[in-house]
């Protein structure tokens, strides 16, 4: 820790410089010398034993005793002021333990865990975790028994000091080396048999095991870190937690092959980095070796973890990691055969074939599975986020809020409880609409992953939080306690990935620029532009009454008074908004969409002629006809929460999806999403092409196939193709599209569809409450396709795969 002691030594010397001139001004000023007294032993004191340890006193570079002497050396003059140095060096420790705390509350309700809670902290040192820890569990009384292991005895010292004073006896301090620590040396066995829980697929042996162990910047302090790593799985519970938080450095190269990381997001670190940090550290025995927490995750399995800086000191990385057995035991405790029973163990766990055959690669090498098979819901399906498709997206939804009006599909579809549905998640409100249907399964498609992990956060929301914090998150799209509720709440409910997004950007939720989450994405630019030129034009308080108005009428009269000319002004217009770059970037417009829009306008003003000037035209009149029918026939303040969130950035009490409402909030509560939803981040042709035949109901695929242009025939074919044999005859498909009659419904036709508009917008008509899409369309399919599509086995009607399809 070379630098950390450097570089906070350096600043407490001048501290401590400063502190003296205070003394001498309060003695002046006559303050008694007790007080003064008091401060000096409460502040200088702990932080000149940091300094003479750091800077001046010799260190033991070999010693007889070995890593005991090393450390010895090192804290023994300064095991008194540790805590007190270490609050602000040693980031992401409460972290750690809320979400280790989290898990273990999780998996009480769902799983058997072991007689008598057990907790390791392997590397403890004074005891700081373990009275941190009740902060967010009643410590004294949730475990029967803590070890703190460590192998100075200084610290160790202070740790007794530490449980003495707290009262807690269930605390033993071990001063031991780490590789030989062996809890049935200190425990009792248990004889009685215990049933694996009916709620899980892990299974727990007999035996003393520990529900937690926990390494807290220790890992890279140990020079024989394999042999503690593999002394773990012997303390550790079948449904048991290893949680882990330390300094690395690592290069994205070293991961970007793997698929049981839980992801990599933020973990590259460049080469100076590495470089300088590695140098740095080394001076006082800390290694940052990349290969301590790559062997760490060979070990085990992972179910959370994220990377950070703590720019406090100059951006030092570290990580957090929650992670578990890598393999489940059988109830007689011996680890299943991957060549006999995995397959049925991942067949009867996911029942998804690309899952399925990423597990099996997994195991068939010795490797952890990917880490979606560690999360304690299985609905987010395992993907390649190295794949250039989910990364072009560069981390960013485009979509705070979806731009379907899903009332409207409801009435289309008549949703029942034995449909299977396919939809397009986009920001997942529609998927949340469905869902209060109550249908068998629904598989959220989408390839952007972050689309994905917007979906997954809303469905964590209403899993683990009341109704007034999730109103806050998704209704006002701002929680100041957000980080917290994440951590603590919402972390057993999210896989590594969405988990890694959503805290490197807590401040979607906590802006103190006062933007909130309909402010985020990439259609963000669209919403703020408007925002600003309101703002510049001096019209801020004409929205708000816009907003607020209580009659068609006097909205109406607002709207054509002044809102109108600046949204719908032809300088605006032809300045950004007829721009690809602008559709596409900010509107969310592929350019294949765009020419759709250009060709009806040429249609209905009869010319053939695609020049820049009638392509904006074409752009000018669609935003004509979709803006005003919305002001002229429904009222923002009570009715269309689609622009009312537009213009106030956030919905209100009287005007929000339903999935929003208290009524939803208890029916996800008492019909868990997690049990009819999948999470697919795929194009929407590879989870077809991975479902059984006849196995899907409704397919919504919002306005898809626009992004297809006439050129790209082949492909559209191909997935409307797919599409037929997905889908049971009579099955729907849902799409909208810009255009009046777009070119692809002569392949639905051809392919075994017949087409039915069921509306149709023309200039001043209102169709829905989004009025964005010339038409929309239902597609039934009549008859299977050549060859004949199989008929649907009984168990296969939720559309999921099985093993069985990687053997045909």
């Amino acid at each position: 820790m070379a630098f950390l002691n450097r570089a906070l030594a350096l600043v407490l010397a001048a501290v401590t410089c400063c502190k003296g001139i205070l003394v001498s001004v309060l003695q002046l000023l006559g303050l008694p010398s007790t007080a003064i007294l008091k401060a000096a032993s409460e502040h200088l004191v702990p932080y000149w034993s940091f300094f003479y340890a750091s800077f001046l006193k010799p260190h033991t570079i070999v010693s007889i005793d070995g890593q005991r002497g090393a450390l010895e050396s090192f804290y023994s003059t300064q095991a008194d002021s540790y805590d007190v140095t270490r609050a602000r060096l040693l980031k992401g420790r409460e972290d750690m333990l809320s979400l280790a705390a989290a898990q273990l509350k999780f998996r009480e309700g769902v799983e058997e865990m072991p007689k008598g809670r057990i907790w390791v902290d392997i590397g403890g040192g004074t005891g700081y975790n373990v009275e941190a820890m009740s902060q967010f569990i009643d410590v004294p009384n949730y475990f029967s028994r803590i070890y703190l292991v460590d192998f100075s005895p200084s610290l160790c010292k202070i740790a007794r000091r530490r449980f003495s004073r707290l009262g807690w006896k269930n605390v033993r301090i071990i001063c031991q080396d780490a590789r030989l620590f062996r809890l049935e040396n200190h425990e009792t066995a248990i004889s009685d048999p215990v049933e694996p829980s009916p709620n899980t697929n892990i299974k727990r042996s007999n035996g003393v095991k520990a529900s937690l162990v926990t390494m807290s910047y220790a890992l890279s302090m140990i020079p024989d870190f394999h042999s503690v790593i593999d002394s773990i799985p012997a303390l550790l519970a079948p449904s048991g937690i290893l949680s882990v938080v330390d300094f690395y450095v690592q290069n994205a190269v070293d991961v970007s092959w793997r698929n049981y990381g839980g992801g990599s997001f933020d973990r590259h670190v460049n080469w100076l980095g590495r470089a300088f940090w590695r140098s740095w550290f080394e001076f006082d025995r800390v290694a940052l070796e990349p290969a301590r927490r790559d062997y760490l995750e060979y070990r085990f399995g992972t179910i959370l973890n994220y990377n950070r800086r703590h720019y406090y000191l100059g951006g030092i990385p570290y990580y957090t990691w929650i992670g578990c057995q890598k393999v489940p035991e059988t109830a007689e405790g011996k680890v299943e055969s991957p060549d006999v029973h995995v397959a049925e163990w991942l067949d009867a766990t996911t029942k998804q074939s690309t899952r399925a055959a990423a597990g099996l690669l997994n195991l068939s090498l010795s490797l952890p599975l990917p880490s979606a098979f560690y999360q304690n819901h299985s609905c987010r399906l395992h993907y390649d986020e190295h794949h250039q498709q989910h990364t072009q997206f560069q981390n960013e939804y485009i979509y705070a809020f979806t731009w379907e009006d899903a009332t409207v599909d409801k009435k289309l579809l008549k949703i029942t409880s034995d449909d299977t549905i396919l939809a397009i998640t986009s920001a997942g409100d529609n998927i949340l609409s469905y869902a209060l249907c109550k249908p068998r399964r629904i598989h959220a498609v989408d390839l952007n992953p972050t689309q994905n992990h917007l979906l997954e956060l809303k469905i964590a929301a209403f899993a683990s939080l009341g109704y007034e914090d999730t109103w806050q998150l998704f209704g006002l799209g701002r929680h100041p306690d957000f980080r917290r509720l994440l951590l603590e709440r919402m972390s057993p409910h999210l896989s590594s990935q969405a988990f890694q997004f959503w805290i490197a950007n807590a401040s979607t939720f906590t802006s103190p620029l006062g933007y909130g989450l309909y402010e985020t994405g990439a259609s963000r630019h669209a919403v703020r532009l408007a925002k600003y030129l309101f703002m510049l034009a001096g019209l801020r308080t004409e929205v708000q009454r816009l907003c607020s108005c209580g009659t068609i009428k006097e909205q109406r009269a607002i709207w054509h008074r002044s809102l109108r000319r600046i949204l719908l002004s032809r300088i605006l217009h032809r300045v950004v908004i007829r721009h690809s770059a602008f559709l596409w970037n900010a509107l969310g417009v592929p350019p294949a969409q765009r020419d759709m829009i250009v060709d009806d306008y040429l249609r209905k003003v009869g010319s053939t002629n695609a020049t820049p000037s009638a392509c904006g035209q074409a752009v000018w009149d669609y935003m004509m006809d979709t803006l005003d029918p919305v002001v002229e026939h429904s009222l923002l303040n009570s009715e269309n929460y689609f622009y009312s969130l537009c213009l106030r950035g956030q919905y209100t009490e009287i005007c929000h999806p339903e999935y929003l409402s208290e009524e939803a909030h208890a029916s996800y509560r008492d019909h868990s999403l997690y049990d009819i939803l999948r999470i697919h981040t795929s194009p929407i042709i590879s989870v077809l092409s991975s479902m059984r035949a006849s196995s899907l109901t409704i397919a919504v695929i919002m306005d898809s196939m626009d992004w297809f242009s006439p050129s790209d025939q082949p492909t559209a074919a191909t997935q409307i193709r797919a599409l037929n044999r997905a889908l049971v005859p009579g099955g729907r498909v849902l799409l909208r599209s810009a255009a009046l009659k777009p070119w692809y419904l002569k392949l639905f036709e051809d392919l075994g569809f017949q087409a039915t508009i069921a509306t149709e917008r023309r200039p001043g008509t209102y169709t829905d409450m989004v009025n964005m899409y010339a038409s929309c369309w239902l597609c039934v399919k009549g008859a299977n396709l050549p060859p004949p599509t199989p008929e649907s086995l009984p168990e296969s009607r939720d559309g999921d795969t099985g093993i069985w399809a990687l053997e045909n």
